[in-house]
């Protein structure tokens, strides 16, 4: 069986003090927000998945959303240089992880910028956005870092929502799903499937069919379904009010080695 690893970061003590930058602030309840990820690492595990937890990081806020730290092509681990100051040690102990898993290690370097959270990966092809986090610059040593192991990169604009991937994800078939009003251009991607929540813009691929996915977003749950797929939800609405959505809060690694 192809090995299925997830990298996880437990949400640390600081945690309602996290960055919002699109949203009005909301009190966050810690207690609960470490439910949740309990419960989200939970469905990781059911599916398939072995996680991996990264080393707290318990001064930085917005840890837990480990997604941001690094990108994954292939066996090739790009760790980023976030584009908030605050975020920069953050990723040391990701760095550490992914490089115990055996991966390629490369770096952004200043004065580039890039959160993971502005990549999506669909087959070969790897979207980057181009919006207040990640800077021209990480786009250049993302498409330098990749596109030797065989990727395409192609910058998109984000200008709505905080990541790329708070706008689009894409479902096991390559079509783009997203929620229009947040979409700078849908005409980017070769074929795009609205989504009438925005939570409903956000899966990760458990394999198979299974899509992981908020269950803030019942409406987009029956459309996939409908679609033939099978999503699994779970409770994130402490994440939720930091901006954080279900792709944030893990690393999928597969096949490091192939």
């Amino acid at each position: 069986m192809p090995s299925r690893k997830a990298l996880i970061r437990r949400p640390g003590p600081r945690l309602t003090e996290g960055l919002v930058t699109h949203i009005e602030r909301e009190p966050v309840d810690a207690g609960l927000a470490l439910e949740q990820w309990g419960a989200y690492a939970d469905a990781l595990r059911a599916h398939g998945w072995e996680t991996v937890e990264v080393d707290p990081a318990d001064d930085c806020p917005d840890a837990v959303f480990v997604e941001d730290a690094v990108v994954m092509f292939r066996n090739v681990a790009l760790v980023t240089r976030p584009g908030a100051d605050s975020r920069r040690p953050e990723i040391a102990a990701v760095e550490e992880a992914v490089a115990r898993l055996g991966c390629s290690v490369n770096r952004i370097r200043e004065p580039g910028t890039l959160d993971g959270g502005d990549v999506l990966k669909i087959g070969d092809t790897v979207y980057v956005g181009r919006g207040g986090r990640t800077n021209a610059e990480g786009v250049r040593q993302l498409r330098a870092a990749f596109e030797p192991v065989g990727a395409r990169v192609v910058a998109v604009p984000v200008s709505k929502v905080l990541h790329l991937k708070s706008a689009v994800t894409a479902l096991p078939d390559g079509t783009v799903i997203g929620h229009p009003p947040l979409v700078d251009t849908p005409s980017a991607f070769g074929r795009f499937l609205p989504v009438p929540e925005e939570a409903g813009s956000h899966v990760v691929l458990l394999g198979g069919r299974k899509l992981l996915m908020a269950a803030s977003a019942p409406r987009s749950a029956e459309l996939f379904a409908d679609l033939g797929y099978e999503p699994v939800q779970v409770d994130i609405s402490e994440f939720e009010k930091l901006e954080g959505c279900v792709t944030c809060l893990s690393v999928r690694l597969r096949d490091l080695y192939s």
